[in-house]
């Protein structure tokens, strides 16, 4: 029995080596330890061997198959990296710079759109004397809600699906208001800024929502600020970012932080106000939220509302990149796809 065991061990250690393959490793361990593998089957012939054979056979076999275990583990390993190093042979991207990589048959990738559009509108409010702020993608409730007039039985809290971590007390940001409070108390009126950046809610998706996103706000606060000069700021705001004259209407609008609030739609470029998926067939976009910032939040941001006012404002830079490249898919951006960053590297 000694001896056929050997002979199981010398036939398993002189064919693993030549496999290649998940599959066939699955295979070669049931043929040696499956229930009808070689080594039960060797097992299977203990009840005929004297006490102190049998103790000898077991204690021998048990080794076996811990040195089979062992083998079975490491050719797998092996046969993971081949596979892992030949998809990445296959799919290898060569990223290094160079003024000839059209002549190597490659093409350069381009910027994602959304880079772009944010790079472009970081450029057009710093041409108009504003900060370009950040702020962090996990949150305090303090920040993302308290400070901005939304407390814990606001029902304003409902309109947003959030991602909470598990101590109750940290989000992942669903808008990039939180920015404003943070800009607020670290800077003395007059002042104005914007922050653009990645928010999340638990969306549905579909053409044009998405769970992760993207947005931008800002604010202006001054003296004798009014709604005339918020609706003039925004107009001109649009036309540098279409570069052209866009329809517009102003219809009033609730947000917690604001007051008055207003919401502003510009024409759908999609479809020309015909009516389509993106537009939900209704010709208008809803382009931004604004109004004149609560005195609730001025004060949560270390500012006098009787002394100062001011107007804010929010956009979301992936509606607003649909529409300036006609996309007619929001889940686009985050699609991974080198083919469609790609194609905007000629604008």
């Amino acid at each position: 029995m000694l001896q056929k065991l050997e002979e199981v061990k010398k036939e398993f250690e002189s064919g693993i080596s030549s496999i290649r393959s998940l599959p066939d490793m699955a295979q070669f361990k049931a043929d040696f330890l499956g229930k009808k593998g070689k080594l039960n089957a060797l097992m299977s012939g203990m009840r005929d061997l004297a006490v102190e054979e049998k103790k000898a056979f077991g204690s021998k076999a048990n080794e076996v198959k811990q040195v089979m275990l062992a083998a079975i583990e490491e050719q797998g390993r092996k046969i993971e990296v081949e596979q892992i190093n030949a998809k990445l042979e296959k799919n290898r991207q060569d990223i290094s710079w160079t003024d000839k990589i059209t002549d190597l048959g490659q093409q350069a990738a381009g910027l994602h759109p959304i880079t772009k559009l944010t790079r472009e509108l970081e450029d057009i409010f710093l041409s108009m004397g504003f900060d370009i702020l950040d702020g962090p993608h996990i949150e305090d409730e303090y920040h993302n809600f308290e400070a901005l007039n939304i407390p814990e039985s606001h029902p304003a809290r409902d309109m947003q699906d959030t991602f909470w971590f598990k101590d109750a007390e940290h989000l992942l940001r669903t808008h990039t208001s939180n920015i404003q409070i943070r800009g607020m108390e670290q800077k003395k009126p007059p002042f104005k800024f914007v922050g653009p950046g990645k928010v999340f809610r638990c969306e549905a998706l579909d053409a044009s929502h998405e769970a992760a996103f993207h947005q931008l706000e800002g604010m202006m606060v001054g003296r004798d600020i009014s709604v005339q000069h918020m609706i003039h700021f925004l107009r001109t705001l649009l036309s540098e970012i279409f570069k052209k004259d866009i329809n517009v209407r102003l219809r009033p609008g609730f947000f917690p932080f604001v007051e008055p609030g207003f919401e502003l739609d510009y024409e759908c470029m999609l479809c020309g106000g015909k009516g389509c998926p993106v537009c939900k067939q209704v010709g208008w976009v809803e382009g931004l939220g604004c109004g004149m910032v609560h005195p609730n939040v001025l004060k949560a941001g270390g500012v006098d509302p009787n002394e100062f006012n001011g107007f804010a404002f929010g956009m979301g830079i992936d509606r607003l990149t649909m529409m300036r490249y006609h996309i007619d898919d929001v889940r686009h951006f985050h699609s991974g796809n080198l083919q469609f960053s790609e194609q905007f590297k000629a604008y």
